[in-house]
């Protein structure tokens, strides 16, 4: 039998390692936080090169808030594909040498525009491989920097998903084995915001809410489709019957309630849960009850 004692002091020696490490850390600069103008040192900007994928669509969204089941949903449909979350974010391109950005910039290429047509060619690269016709990314951290998707793909289709974000805390808090509340408030915020912006920002966005999702499947993807332009298919409900590929970390959910292959009703935010006032505010804005 395993002695409770030792198990208690793994655990504190775990998170006090953890603790030291991110305070001897220097700052990081995240790679989320890309600014919605360009600001190149030398004042070039690209033009933007033709892209394979003229209109690919992206699920805006917190982490934990249905966006994997949102995509096994779409990827059933025989027209759809939604992969695994691709985080195109996280590809980068190193210009090596000091002249690499002049021969580039003879070609009419910079390091943002290079990423974008790299971005495009791994989407186009998997809607040919899969032989269907719409490719949909539904990587949660797209959110943060949806203008730059934008100035990518200035003819993207966008579904703006939320969920209440009392539900996402809870959410996070259950999935992580010790949770920092404050940071976990910090970062559901920062989604929210970011969501927000989207929704005020990008005209003709498809908005829906994971909460009608799990409640009324049929009707919320019946929409989803008819935004896209697509004829519905019922099989779309029935997400089990299909390959989707591996559920695993880093990838999307992975839980056993998405492996089940089962639409399950959205569980509600704990009414004890602390939000920021900013969160009241924002899911209020939302439409969602807020004590």
């Amino acid at each position: 039998m395993r002695d409770p004692r030792i198990s208690a002091i793994r655990k504190g020696l775990k998170r006090r390692g953890r603790l030291m490490a991110q305070a001897v850390s220097p700052p990081r600069r995240s790679l989320d936080a890309m600014p919605a103008q360009r600001t190149p040192k030398d004042g070039y900007v690209a033009p933007r090169a033709p892209r394979l994928v003229d209109s690919p669509v992206f699920v805006l969204s917190s982490v934990r808030s249905g966006s994997t089941l949102l995509r096994v949903l779409l990827n059933s449909h025989s027209k759809i594909r939604a992969p695994h979350e691709m985080h195109l974010r996280t590809l980068h391109v190193h210009l090596a040498r000091d002249f690499t950005a002049d021969a580039m910039k003879a070609l009419e290429l910079d390091k943002e525009e290079l990423e974008h047509v790299l971005w495009d060619r791994v989407l186009h690269l998997e809607l040919t491989r899969s032989g269907k016709d719409i490719i949909v990314d539904k990587t949660p951290p797209n959110t943060l920097i949806w203008p730059r998707l934008q100035r990518c793909w200035p003819d993207a289709r966008y579904i703006v998903l939320l969920r209440h974000p009392g539900a996402v805390v809870t959410s996070l808090t259950n999935r992580r084995a010790d949770p920092d509340h404050e940071q976990i408030r910090r970062e559901v915020l920062d989604y929210s915001e970011k969501l927000e912006e989207a929704r005020q920002q990008l005209t003709g966005a498809h908005v829906i809410t994971y909460e009608e999702l799990t409640a009324d499947p049929e009707t919320v993807t019946r929409g989803l489709c008819d935004y896209l332009k697509v004829p519905w298919e019922s099989g779309m409900l029935e997400y089990g019957k299909k390959d989707h590929g591996t559920f695993r970390p880093q990838l999307g959910d992975w839980s056993e309630t998405i492996k089940s292959g089962r639409i399950q009703s959205a569980r509600p935010a704990d009414p004890g849960a602390e939000l920021p006032p900013r969160l009241v505010e924002l899911a209020r804005e939302w439409g969602y009850p807020v004590d």
